[in-house]
Order: C-alpha cells, then sequence, then structure tokens
C-alpha cells in the first residue's frame, strides 16, 4: 500500500519508474501511471540509479534482496523503508559495505495517503555523507526529511520507538472505551472528553521527565496506583489488559517504595 503511493507520487514528478511486487497484478496495476511493471526482481532493479524497496519484514528484506541483487548496479544505493529489526539493519548495512555497495535504512511514519501525497515523516541514518547525497531524492517524498544520526540502525529503533507508542495510545483508548462501555457512557460522549483534555501533552511533560529522570513528583506513584485500582474496578469484570498491565508494574513500585515518587519513575521498574 505504501509503495504504491510513493510509485504514483514519483511519476506525478516525471520520474521514470520501474516496479515489481510479489504479485505481479499489482505491479502491473502501476502502469495506469506510467511505470513499467516486470516480473523478475532483477530486471526491475537493472539499469537503475537507485533501489526502493517497501516490504513487509526482514525476511521480506532479505528475500527480495536475494532475487533483485543480480540486476541492481554496484553504484545504485539500495534504500529500504520497510519496518524491520535494528539487528538486520545494521547487518545489512554492514554486508553490502563490504560488497561496495551502499544500503540505508529510511523508515517513514506515513501511511498510503501520505505517499500518495507526499507528506509525512521520513528518517534516514548511518553515513552522513551518503544520507546528504540522497536528501534531494528522498525529500520530495515526504514532508520531512529527519537525519536520525551515524548510528546504521537509528531510524529503525526510532521506527519501533513510535510504532510503540501508536500501539500503547491505542491499546489504552481500548481500555478507556471499555472502561465506558460498562459505566453506561456511550463512546461518542466518552470520545468527547479528548475536546478538553489532551492526554498526549504527557509526552513533552512527564516523557521528557522520565528521560531526564527528574522524578519530583506532581502526581505520585501512590497516588497513580489507586486511580489505576479504581479504574479496574469499575470496570466491573471486563477485561482492561493494557491499564492491568499498568496496574501490576505500579504495584511492584510500591513493593520497592517507590510510592512517593512521581509517576516518571515507573521507568526505573
Amino acid at each position: 500500500m505504501l509503495g504504491s503511493g510513493f510509485v504514483q507520487a514519483l511519476r506525478r514528478r516525471g520520474v521514470p519508474v520501474r516496479v515489481w511486487n510479489r504479485t505481479f497484478e499489482k505491479a502491473k496495476a502501476l502502469e495506469g501511471s506510467g511505470a513499467q511493471a516486470f516480473e523478475s526482481a532483477a530486471e526491475t532493479a537493472r539499469g537503475a540509479s537507485r533501489v526502493h524497496l517497501c516490504l513487509r519484514d526482514d525476511e521480506a528484506v532479505e528475500s527480495v534482496l536475494a532475487a533483485a541483487l543480480p540486476g541492481i548496479a554496484k553504484d545504485a544505493p539500495i534504500i529500504d523503508h520497510t519496518t524491520t529489526s535494528p539487528r538486520g539493519v545494521t547487518d545489512r548495512v554492514q554486508r553490502f559495505a563490504r560488497e561496495g555497495r551502499q544500503f540505508v535504512h529510511a523508515p517513514v511514519f506515513m501511511g498510503p495517503q501520505n505517499a500518495l501525497e507526499s507528506t509525512g515523516l521520513m528518517m534516514i541514518s548511518g553515513d552522513p555523507d551518503l544520507a546528504e547525497r540522497l536528501r534531494p531524492l528522498l525529500e520530495p517524498m515526504t514532508g520531512k526529511l529527519w537525519y536520525a544520526g551515524e548510528r546504521a540502525d537509528g531510524a529503525a529503533v526510532r521506527k519501533l520507538l513510535g510504532n510503540a507508542m501508536i500501539l500503547a495510545v491505542i491499546g489504552g483508548l481500548r481500555d478507556a472505551f471499555a472502561l465506558a462501555d460498562r459505566n453506561g457512557l456511550d463512546r461518542d460522549a466518552a470520545y468527547g472528553l479528548f475536546a478538553h483534555f489532551n492526554p498526549g501533552a504527557q509526552i513533552q511533560g512527564r516523557g521528557k521527565r522520565m528521560a531526564e529522570g527528574d522524578y519530583e513528583p506532581t502526581w505520585t506513584l501512590e497516588m497513580a496506583h489507586k486511580d489505576a485500582r479504581l479504574m479496574l474496578e469499575s470496570a466491573g469484570g471486563a477485561a482492561l489488559p493494557v491499564l492491568a498491565a499498568v496496574e501490576a508494574e505500579l504495584r511492584a513500585a510500591m513493593e520497592r517504595d517507590l510510592g512517593a515518587k512521581d509517576l516518571a519513575a515507573i521507568a526505573e521498574l
């Protein structure tokens, strides 16, 4: 879904694109945008000045690279937008460097519509010279290109951190709506809370304090644990898996006599 948006946006800017997908029909459909579809990954990459990957995981990246590599020119940078493991990225960067090739990880916080509209955030990390050479090619693909440092896996780690926050927020919302359901508050009315209260401010506030180890109390672990217990009790037996896990962590903090510290001290557990 992401790759097809990138292809269409590149074609709108007049960039010639050769495209391959493990399901050929998906690649063939992009010929309507002016791309050339191929059934062979190696043939697709042949003659390309750069190669972009948008795949599922490390296994898919390795499989596709193995198939495409015979067609990739030695001086053609390989740019991987896939969400993969930090270790996998590091291994690939090092392996390709030994072969005299350029491999860089550039994951994104973008959905299909972002890729189509060239909006959102793309990260890149590793060799700073390579990142700067690629910047003019990558910046038009996204609203913002952020260089995430010289660590080969710097962008990969940050991508997982960002997705972890998305999962935590969505899991928390799932529990919050379940709590509302069990207390007779319909979900539209429950969602209305967020027109007046922004829990995202915790990232800039308490999140910064967690990063810096500042646990001067404004909302103590003990009081947060009390509220977590109230949430579980008010759910009337409904499962609140995210809140139950947090309550267990807060209870562990009580057992370590951390109750008087700020909630941010949960980072020490």
